[in-house]
């Protein structure tokens, strides 16, 4: 039986020198990667409180809905600035060029609800916690936040204000 870890390519030197790419990719365009994928992550977030499904675009998106699916709950998407047709809250955070912002409708989540937020990889942590951020300012709580992939020498877990689950590690960058 194979193991997510099999299905991962890993591009060395890609975007630049010294970086080991983890590209999922060859998981989503595999039947049965994408269900070992999905069902791994599914198996995380079932022993979390939760109430909702938060995707963070877009590859949070591609995991998380099927998982809300699964499970019988809604799914929120997080999104890039300006993609949310109703009114919304955003966050900034920073990315190593610059800075970016992410939106979310603000009936999306009512208050005392219970989070957990989906996302193909955490890196830096950034964006997750810009996430954390918005759930927390419509008044409710993350519980969990469950990612794919972890590349653990970026210490993006220790950004987050929330238990955190992956399914693969990997030591580095």
């Amino acid at each position: 039986m194979k193991k997510i870890e099999d299905y991962i390519r890993t591009i060395p030197n890609f975007p630049e020198e010294g970086i080991m790419f983890r590209d999922i990719t060859t998981v989503l365009q595999d039947a049965e990667g994408l269900k070992l994928a999905i069902d791994s992550m599914k198996a995380l977030v079932e022993s979390a409180e939760c109430d909702v499904i938060v995707g963070a675009e877009s590859r949070g998106f591609i995991f998380g809905a099927p998982i809300a699916y699964a499970l019988g709950k809604p799914f929120v998407p997080v999104r890039k600035k300006g993609k949310l047709p109703w009114e919304t809250i955003s966050e900034s955070y920073a990315l190593e060029y610059g800075t970016a912002e992410i939106e979310i409708h603000t009936d999306a989540i009512k208050p005392g609800q219970k989070v957990v937020i989906i996302d193909d990889l955490i890196a830096t942590g950034g964006t997750i916690a810009a996430a954390i951020n918005l759930v927390e300012r419509l008044g409710a709580e993350v519980t969990k936040a469950v990612f794919l992939l972890e590349l653990k020498g970026l210490n993006g877990r220790e950004r987050l204000k929330c238990p955190v689950d992956v399914v693969v590690s990997y030591e580095g960058i």
